[in-house]
């Protein structure tokens, strides 16, 4: 059987080694923005005492939300201080961002151009199927060998698994604005670009919001996993873990993942929210 055998296998290892040698200089620069910007971001928020940052993370709900979450968050986030994961929850809550800040930039303009777009949108469904069913750790091969092993290979992998939830809603939100009130733009006489900025986005900003909580999500189990190829953080911990048989400290780095993802969800939701209550406002 082996001469019907189809050699994808190959036929990945050769483009794996055709982008290396003619993409090398690219992949070295994002491989260097990547690590520059982990080490920065994590250096800013490990910089201010634990409780100081408490505070101002507590604060940011409280704005967000109201005293209940802010009140809420900052005791969570404490609880992460006094089992001393702060600094691990810090660098993990590094990546996350970064992650999601680069996830959403690509996700959300694919998400409207296949909104507007059939064609992009029937190209687009069986690659979304593909990058939601792939198992993660499969994401973390190429980001090792395209751009070594650290934090940029995680982020590398955790932005393509995290991706296709916020390029689906993005999509789903648009095309569920309702189309009279679309129509009513182009009546008074909007340019598709401004029925874009004023109306579908404002109207599709829930939708597109429930899309980026998913890509937090997503963000936080894959930065996770990406420990195995050296991302530090939680993910370390939780590697540890296992390689020591430590259920207390698996506990531990577990529970910290939990209240760093409820948190975040909590706020960007409320964050979404409001902007799109404003932008309704703004053009009412």
């Amino acid at each position: 059987m082996d001469e019907w055998r189809i050699p994808l296998g190959e036929w990945v290892d050769d483009f794996v080694d055709w982008l290396l040698d003619n993409f090398r200089p690219v992949l070295s620069g994002i491989r260097d923005f990547l690590v520059w910007s982990f080490e920065e971001l994590s250096s800013l928020l490990t910089l201010p005492p634990a409780w100081a940052m408490i505070l101002i993370l507590g604060a940011l709900a409280w704005l967000a939300r109201g005293w209940k979450l802010g009140i809420g968050g900052a005791l969570s986030l404490l609880f992460i201080m006094l089992i001393d994961q702060w600094d691990n929850a810090m660098q993990t809550l590094a990546l996350v961002i970064i992650t999601v800040v680069v996830a959403a930039v690509l996700a959300v303009p694919i998400g409207i151009l296949a909104a507007r777009y059939r064609v992009v949108s029937n190209v687009l469904r069986p690659v979304l199927d593909l990058m939601q069913t792939m198992p993660p750790l499969v994401y973390l091969i190429p980001g090792v060998v395209l751009i070594g092993v650290g934090p940029q290979a995680g982020m590398v992998a955790t932005v393509i698994f995290a991706m296709p939830p916020g390029i689906r809603l993005t999509e789903l939100g648009i095309r569920q604005v309702d189309s009279e009130v679309v129509e009513a733009g182009h009546a008074f006489g909007s340019t598709p670009g401004a029925i874009l900025r004023n109306i579908q986005l404002p109207l599709a900003m829930p939708t597109i919001m429930a899309g980026i909580n998913q890509v937090i999500m997503l963000s936080l189990s894959m930065v996770v996993l990406a420990g195995f190829v050296g991302a530090p953080g939680l993910g370390q911990q939780v590697l540890s873990a296992i390689s020591q048989l430590d259920v207390g400290l698996g506990v531990e780095a577990g529970l910290s993942v939990v209240i760093l993802a409820i948190y975040l969800d909590r706020v960007t939701a409320a964050l979404g929210s409001r902007s799109a209550v404003a932008r309704l406002q703004k053009t009412a």
